[in-house]
């Protein structure tokens, strides 16, 4: 059987990638703040518009747990010969998951991010299944395809589950375990909550990468974020 760490809270995908404002200034179909981006997404596209590109997150949500937790135990077991100090062997295990993790999920990636891009309402767009075979029939299986971004999306995991990993058992570890039910949840809970948050403020610029490199590029048949880091470059010089 599959054993599971012991975690209480974990990072959730969900349909708010939607509201990520991630475009640049020079975009013309960029959103000015989160609130026109809700206003814009409901005139435009309807309450349906909210929750696009759904189902390749759902559908790629059990092997990515899988993956997640399965790897991350392996990782940890190896890393256990080459004598490395407990805290630097959670993070290091955390990032060979994450990177593991990434390669499964990023097509699922390329195929929600195409779709919630679009800007036509939910019934006039394609199903994933549909959109899937376009990609793969107009651009196949590569990089520039159905695997478009995947460095970035290493990135995001990768440093993502590093951090999350290393400093979410690494301080469980320190600080004591209280008999109280209600305490220990807290506990758990609370270290789980700034784990999360300390591993998104550092994986953002990762995040931002994939997206402008998965969506839709600013002028029509001009590709502007073409790799990670030249596209971290590019938004650093342009938007600091």
């Amino acid at each position: 059987l599959l054993k599971i760490p012991d975690f209480s809270c974990c990072d959730v995908n969900c349909i708010f990638f939607r509201f990520q404002i991630q475009r640049g200034k020079t975009d013309p179909t960029s959103y000015k703040s989160l609130g026109d981006c809700f206003r814009t997404i409901f005139q435009r596209e309807g309450l349906l518009g909210f929750y696009k590109g759904i189902f390749p997150p759902i559908l790629a949500e059990t092997p990515k747990r899988a993956v997640k937790f399965f790897t991350f135990e392996q990782y940890k077991k190896l890393l256990g010969y080459a004598s490395l100090l407990p805290g630097l062997a959670f993070a290091v295990a955390g990032l060979g998951s994450g990177l593991t993790e990434a390669v499964v999920v990023n097509p699922f990636e390329v195929v929600k991010v195409t779709l919630q891009t679009n800007r036509n309402a939910f019934t006039e767009q394609p199903s994933s299944f549909v959109q899937a075979r376009q990609i793969i029939k107009t651009s196949g299986l590569g990089f520039q395809g159905l695997n478009k971004g995947l460095t970035a999306t290493l990135g995001r995991h990768g440093v993502f589950n590093m951090v999350y990993f290393g400093f979410y058992f690494n301080v469980k570890n320190i600080l004591p375990v209280n008999k109280d039910p209600n305490l220990e949840f807290l506990r758990k809970f609370g270290i789980g909550l700034v784990s999360g948050t300390i591993a998104s403020v550092i994986n953002i610029p990762f995040d931002v990468a994939k997206s402008r490199i998965q969506g839709p590029q600013p002028v029509p048949g001009e590709i502007k974020y073409r790799t990670c880091f030249k596209t971290m470059a590019t938004v650093y010089k342009e938007e600091g």
